[in-house]
C-alpha cells in the first residue's frame, strides 16, 4: 500500500467510528467496561471522539508531509498503555502511517477496545490490517515504542535498551490559574480534571495559584462534574483519601466530590487535586522548566500554559506525547 491508501483506510476508520449507531456503540462500551470498570460509556465516547478528530484525512495529509518513510517497512514492538481507553492508538496509528509493521502487547485493561478497532479495520483495509501482529511475547522486532510506569520504563531500558526506541515514562498535567478566570473556563479546567476519572497523563492533578489565591469561585464552577461521585470506583477512592486525611488531621479542602490539598508534589491519587502558590510569574517559570520532564501539559492562558483551558485531552495528532516526535524516529528506521 503506498501513503495514500493508507491513509484512506484510516479515514474510513474514523468514518466508521463517527457514523456507529447508538446500539452499535453501547454494545462496544458495554464490552469495554467489563473489562475494565473505569471505562464508562462516555469516557469510550470521548476517547471515540479523539479519534475521531484525528482520522481527518486532510490532518493526515498535513501530518505526514514533511516525513519520507524507508521503502523497507520493519516490525515495531508497541507495548501499550491502559490507563484510559486506547491511549495507545496513538502509537499504532504512526506505525501503520509510517508503512511499517506493529506488533503489539495489549494492556489486560484495555484490550477490548483496540481489538474492534483492528477488526473494523481489517473489514475496511484486509491490506493494512494485516501489518497489525497482537502477541503476548515480542519476538523478531527492529524497534519499540513503550509506555508504562517509571518502575516498568527501567526495566524497558533493560530488555529494550539495545534498540532503537521510545520509552515513556509518568508523566501528569498542571494547570496555572491567575485569579481571573471566568466561570466559564474554570468549568472546562473541570473537564482537564474529571475526564477519565483523572487517571490520563494529560488529565491536570495539580493547581498552581498565585498567592492569596482562594477557591470560592473554583469550586461551584464545578459543579457541572458533580455526578462523578456517583461511579463506586471513584467514590471508594474519595473515601478512602478523605479518610486518610482525616486520620492524619491534613489540612484539604472539599466539595463532596474532590478535594484540594497544598503539596509540592505533582501526581495526585485520585479525587484529590493538589495546588502550590507561586510568588510572581518568573518563580513559577523557573519551577515548571525543573520539571518538564516530568510534564505532559500545562493548562491555562498565563504564559507558560501550553493548552488552553477544557482541551488537555483534546490532542491533535501532531501533538505527541512527552514531546517526541513519533514520526521522526519511524522515518529514521532501516
Amino acid at each position: 500500500m503506498n501513503i495514500e491508501e493508507r491513509i484512506h483506510a484510516l479515514a474510513t476508520l474514523g468514518a466508521h467510528l463517527q457514523g456507529l449507531t447508538d446500539d452499535e456503540f453501547q454494545s462496544v462500551a458495554a464490552r469495554a467496561a467489563r473489562e475494565n470498570p473505569w471505562f464508562t460509556p462516555a469516557n469510550v465516547r470521548m476517547a471515540f471522539n479523539g479519534i475521531i478528530r484525528m482520522l481527518d484525512k486532510g490532518k493526515l495529509r498535513t501530518w505526514v508531509a514533511p516525513y519520507t518513510f524507508p521503502g523497507t517497512p520493519r516490525q515495531v514492538a508497541l507495548i501499550l498503555a491502559g490507563n484510559i481507553p486506547l491511549v495507545g492508538f496513538h502509537d499504532l496509528l504512526a506505525v501503520l502511517i509510517s508503512g511499517h509493521r506493529a506488533l503489539v502487547k495489549l494492556s489486560s485493561k484495555d484490550a477490548a477496545l483496540p481489538r474492534y478497532l483492528l477488526d473494523t479495520l481489517a473489514m475496511i483495509s484486509p491490506a493494512l490490517h494485516a501489518q497489525v501482529q497482537i502477541a503476548e511475547q515480542l519476538k523478531g522486532f527492529q524497534a519499540v515504542i513503550a509506555t508504562g510506569s517509571d518502575n516498568s520504563a527501567r526495566y524497558f531500558d533493560y530488555y529494550f535498551g539495545k534498540y532503537p526506541h521510545i520509552i515513556r515514562k509518568n508523566r501528569t498535567s498542571v494547570a496555572i490559574l491567575q485569579g481571573d478566570e471566568t466561570e466559564a473556563e474554570l468549568n472546562a479546567l473541570g473537564t482537564d480534571i474529571f475526564s477519565y476519572f483523572g487517571l490520563g497523563c494529560r488529565n491536570v492533578s495539580k493547581l498552581l495559584v498565585p498567592a492569596g489565591y482562594t477557591f470560592d469561585r473554583f469550586f461551584p464552577a464545578l459543579d457541572a462534574h458533580r455526578d462523578i461521585i456517583h461511579h463506586h470506583k471513584y467514590c471508594n477512592n474519595y473515601d478512602y483519601q478523605k479518610s486518610i486525611m482525616l486520620v492524619n488531621s491534613t489540612p484539604f479542602l472539599d466539595n463532596g466530590y474532590l478535594m484540594l490539598h497544598e503539596s509540592t508534589r505533582l501526581v495526585s491519587p485520585i479525587s484529590v487535586v493538589y495546588y502550590e502558590h507561586y510568588l510572581t510569574p518568573e518563580t513559577l517559570a523557573a519551577s515548571l522548566a525543573e520539571q518538564s520532564d516530568k510534564l505532559q501539559c500545562i493548562v491555562g492562558r498565563a504564559p507558560g500554559a501550553t493548552v488552553p483551558f477544557g482541551q488537555a485531552q483534546f490532542p491533535e495528532v501532531w501533538d505527541y506525547a512527552d514531546r517526541v516526535d513519533t514520526l521522526q524516529f519511524l522515518a529514521t528506521l532501516s
